[in-house]
């Protein structure tokens, strides 16, 4: 992910700044959780979704509005999804189009999964601004329980196992049958997708240490690269995918 800082509109608060930069820097997180997501064959997740700061040139100006987006995709450069809200100024851009920003212009990102929510570092700004009942009144709004503003998780089971922020259980539980699934499909190693992503570059982005190391055993080659010249490694350094990098 870029480090390039987005410009922001004049008027946030250095709050609302802070949970910008809490969002872009957690953000590999919700990916990783929405990558095992798209393979569950029962969804496990209520809400996904990203939030995006969309600007433009009006009146030579530059507008910003930041928006929801859903159906997300990630490439590790580029947020991927279709818009969910009406921009109040903005016309280059309308609810229900497909868009691809930056991931440097993400502002926030939220799942949801058993009554728990993960992420909404923007929306917890808030709520720390409103009193008991305004809090009460904005969770039953949005039909989800935002829990304590001050305690924002971004894994599923943190504190219980705070393996999870290291590895997603699943990248464990998945090794046999990827092993066999490799063996069944061997092409599956070598093959790369219209922008040139391997199976190696797509699990490096996600931060699956065990399935990563799965395919190096099995002869992936760690130094391909996609169109855009980026190896698995740049995506996991970028990502600051730290466990990956003395795989990679």
């Amino acid at each position: 992910m870029e480090n390039t800082p987005i410009f922001f509109a004049d008027g946030e608060s250095p709050k609302i700044i802070d949970a910008f930069r809490k969002a872009q820097e957690t953000f590999k997180y919700f990916w990783r959780e929405l990558s095992w997501e798209y393979r569950r064959i029962v969804p496990a997740l209520d809400v996904a979704c990203v939030k995006l700061a969309f600007t433009q040139e009006i009146n030579g100006n530059t507008v910003v509005e930041h928006m929801w987006i859903n159906d997300i995709n990630f490439d590790g450069e580029k947020i991927k999804g279709i818009l969910v809200n009406d921009p109040d100024e903005l016309t280059n851009v309308t609810n229900g189009e497909y868009v691809e920003i930056p991931a440097n212009q993400i502002s926030d990102w939220l799942f949801v999964t058993q009554d728990k929510t993960y992420g909404g570092f923007t929306i917890q700004s808030m709520r720390s601004e409103m009193s008991e009942t305004e809090r009460q009144d904005h969770d039953a709004a949005w039909g989800l329980n935002f829990g304590d503003f001050d305690d924002i998780l971004v894994a599923y089971e943190q504190k219980e196992k705070p393996e999870n922020l290291t590895e997603h259980p699943m990248s464990k539980n998945m090794k046999e049958s990827l092993l066999e699934f490799i063996k069944a499909n061997p092409n599956e190693l070598t093959a790369q997708d219209e922008f040139g992503y391997t199976f190696l570059h797509r699990e490096a982005i996600a931060g699956n240490s065990t399935i990563v190391e799965v395919l190096l055993e099995s002869g992936a080659d760690k130094n391909a690269k996609t169109h855009n010249n980026k190896t698995p490694l740049d995506f996991a350094q970028e990502l600051k995918w730290d466990h990956l990098v003395p795989l990679l």
